[in-house]
């Protein structure tokens, strides 16, 4: 029990100082937005495969770039992927996906997708699937009026460089017998310099209520990730500014694996980064 809280206090004190040296400015919406939704339900015995998929990428300004950012420019890729495979066996699926590519506020989402499902073998079947998201985000630095104040300046100048990854992916494998739920968001797009970059994820897995057994039966992973890099601001056209070099490295990792008869499984993750004004 001690050990436990002992890795779950390291955890808490590394997202917390990441949550002081990460910044992201997030490009905002283009004049021609799209906005759909994809609901889901299947409730069938039999061979299901049911697969979801987003590549988005978005430049604040100018063409997406092939090699380096442009001057003042920001770019934010996301990535989304949801699958289930049975080899037969009994599936109940309700899942609702949704995309809006306008530019988001805080606790707005550009992408959210959400997933319940129940899963009981039938002669030896199995089933086995995959959620993740990515978010990247990186910026070259941007000059400011002197109204706005960047949380590492000292002065009223620059935002300064950055570039951003965090991921968050879970793995079925080999599930007997199980329900599951999961839930993850992205917020990729948003209003200049007020707007938090923000990445959700959360899963559960518990018993089927309906097989008669006190445990879900299967394999359960959950990996979730982060690389960080920063700059700081300083005199914008001066030679021994800071605001395009390397001041903060941050990368972290938590993994998880439950096999066998699960009682119970819960993780989430919640990550969102941006400059204070």
């Amino acid at each position: 029990m001690k050990k436990k809280f002992y890795l779950f206090f390291i955890l808490v004190v590394v997202l917390w100082i990441s949550s002081h040296v990460i910044a992201d400015r997030l490009p905002g919406q283009e004049p021609e937005n799209q906005i759909f939704s994809i609901d889901t339900l299947i409730d069938g015995t039999g061979v299901v495969t049911d697969q979801s998929s987003l590549k988005w990428e978005i430049s604040s300004s100018y063409a997406i770039p092939t090699g380096l950012l442009y001057s003042n420019q920001s770019v934010s890729e996301s990535l989304f992927t949801d699958s289930i495979l049975t080899n037969g066996g009994k599936l109940s699926e309700n899942k609702n996906f949704d995309f809006n590519s306008k530019s988001q506020s805080n606790g707005m989402y550009n992408i959210e997708n959400a997933k319940v499902l129940t899963y009981a073998s039938v002669v030896g079947a199995h089933m086995v699937g995959e959620d993740e998201y990515t978010l990247s985000v990186a910026g070259r630095s941007l000059a400011l009026n002197n109204n706005i104040r960047c949380v590492f300046s000292d002065q009223n100048c620059v935002l300064p460089s950055f570039c951003n990854i965090v991921s968050a992916k879970s793995n079925l494998i080999n599930v007997n017998s199980a329900q599951v739920s999961s839930r993850g968001q992205i917020r990729s797009v948003g209003s200049t310099n007020v707007t938090n970059a923000a990445l959700n994820f959360q899963i559960a897995v518990t018993p089927d209520a309906n097989s008669g057994s006190d445990f879900a039966d299967g394999i359960v992973k959950t990996i979730y990730a982060g690389s960080i890099m920063e700059a700081r601001d300083g005199e914008y056209n001066s030679n021994v500014g800071t605001w395009n070099s390397t001041a903060a490295t941050n990368s972290w990792k938590d993994t998880t694996e439950v096999s066998g008869g699960i009682k119970n499984i819960q993780k989430a993750f919640t990550y969102q980064s941006g400059f204070k004004i």
